[in-house]
């Protein structure tokens, strides 16, 4: 059937007219021509949902727009273009057929089905704003977003080639290259969004910047010299990735745990990479972690005493970004980190790397004394490194729970492990697989170490449970860290 011989007859109140193109726009969307019966192409029509659109889709811009955004008129520009292309192909149409009723056929359908796809992207945009979408969602929004974008111009383009009776292999190249056009138009002006958040440069204060040697030195003069003849664990934690809180909250937590729990206080370190540390905490730099590393191994005893070493940021293949604007940090590979242990001295280490495809430590890392424990395996990602949380995945199933809970390094991994792929089976995400190798002279000495290690939190925990039932609380972890093991145990194993 030709376009020449298409009708469309307005209805004599507003409100119909204004339902039947709602109508008309869901059939189209469904591929149907039954659209062209229900469509009221009128002026009035077009000015109102030209004007709806361009609302709905400021209100998503709006919507999805960082605090602090502003108005962008190159984003307006951006969008206004299709349905000006769209307005433009109607007149062609509507001259070439004969039939003015047509002029406002494409793009009334193309605007009414824009309004409801844009309605329904800042309903789903609110809900992920409020945190009412779950984990797994997020990353596949922007997907969702661009398929709604081809599917109403890719309807309306069915529609009409449905109408004008095309070969079926002139729609598929039309349907084809309407979406490489378009995605590719997508990805050119998504930095061009209605609304924009303002650029602005990092800045560190003059403050910060003279503060920083102070704070490292400080952190190294507090770290304690071992007991001779007494088995002591050390701990560091290395925040990588300066533009998420959750690193360092992860540290964080890691250290107070081991602070109150397992007694590691007077031997901890922290190195953060934080946009709102600079003034509290020393950052994690490959010139900080090497000083960290040596002055742990000066005060550690080598053959008696354990580091606790955790490096948490987002990762690649052998490298653990380090990145703190506006310094400009060289990431950490495995390579180098196992130089920096090696020259530090410390002979006995349980390694913790919490990132994207940390796996690809574990054979720089590996040795007759050491313990490796990653996120991930090496060719997986990991997950839970969000702006809202607290802890990544890792960090929340094994420090968080599962070393609470257990009595060994093996059994909480194993606990861990199940947590996480659970809460990944959940969330629809790829398995990240997380690891664990022990060396093998660590496999004998392992068992001691740990009875060291745990035995404090059982005392902690007992402590606890007598204040509990005498009816007194703890006022803060201070009485917890003065406990100290009921006898001295050292743990020695010849290589």
């Amino acid at each position: 059937m030709s376009l020449s011989s298409l009708k469309t007859i307005s209805l004599q109140r507003f409100s119909l007219n204004f339902a039947a193109n709602i109508i008309a726009a869901c059939w189209m969307l469904i591929g149907s021509t039954r659209a062209f019966s229900w469509v009221k192409p009128t002026f009035v029509q077009f000015a109102l949902f030209a004007l709806l659109g361009l609302a709905s889709n400021v209100l998503f811009s709006w919507l999805a727009a960082e605090s602090g955004s502003v108005f962008n008129e190159q984003g307006l520009v951006s969008y206004l273009i299709w349905p000006t292309i769209i307005l433009l192909v109607g007149i062609i149409l509507a001259r070439r057929s004969g039939n003015q009723s047509l002029l406002f056929v494409p793009v009334v359908l193309w605007l009414v089905a824009d309004t409801i796809s844009a309605l329904l992207q800042s309903l789903v945009q609110l809900f992920g704003s409020r945190g009412w979408l779950p984990d797994w969602s997020y990353s596949f929004l922007p997907i969702l977003f661009l398929l709604l974008f081809l599917w109403q111009t890719l309807a309306l383009l069915w529609i009409f080639s449905r109408r004008l009776r095309t070969p079926w292999w002139e729609r598929i190249i039309v349907l084809i290259g309407a979406v490489a056009l378009m995605t590719i138009w997508q990805k050119n002006v998504a930095d061009q969004p209605i609304f924009k958040p303002i650029p602005v440069e990092p800045r560190l204060e003059e403050a910060a910047l003279y503060e920083q040697a102070n704070l490292l030195q400080n952190a190294l003069n507090s770290i304690d010299a071992s007991i001779p003849g007494k088995t002591e664990w050390y701990f560091m934690g290395v925040a990588g990735f300066a533009g998420q809180d959750v690193f360092r909250s992860e540290i964080n937590n890691a250290r107070e745990l081991f602070e109150v729990r397992f007694g590691t206080s007077g031997r901890s370190l922290s190195l953060i990479n934080n946009t709102y540390s600079w003034m509290d905490e020393p950052i994690a730099t490959k010139t900080s972690i090497l000083r960290g590393l040596k002055k742990i191994g000066q005060q550690m005893n080598a053959d008696e005493d354990v580091l606790l070493l955790t490096l948490t940021s987002h990762g690649d293949a052998d490298v653990l970004q380090l990145d703190n604007a506006p310094i400009e940090m060289d990431n950490l590979e495995a390579e180098w980190l196992r130089e920096a242990l090696d020259e530090s001295g410390i002979r006995w280490r349980v390694i913790i790397v919490s990132a994207c495809y940390s796996g690809s430590f574990i054979d720089e890392l590996a040795s007759p004394t050491t313990v490796i424990i990653t996120a991930s395996a090496a060719d997986k990602m990991s997950f839970g490194c969000t702006n809202t949380a607290e802890m990544t995945y890792f960090g929340q199933a094994f420090f968080a729970e599962s070393l609470r809970e257990n009595t060994s390094f093996a059994s909480a991994f194993k606990d861990a492990t199940y947590k996480i792929q659970q809460r990944e089976l959940y969330m629809g995400f790829e398995p990240s697989e997380p690891q664990m190798v022990i060396g093998s002279l660590m496999e004998t000495a392992l068992p001691a170490f740990e009875r060291v290690l745990f035995d404090q939190s059982r005392r902690v925990d007992l402590t606890i449970d007598n204040d509990q039932s005498n009816g007194n609380s703890l006022s803060n972890s201070a009485a917890l860290l003065s406990l100290e093991p009921e006898s001295a145990v050292s743990v020695t194993i010849d290589e």
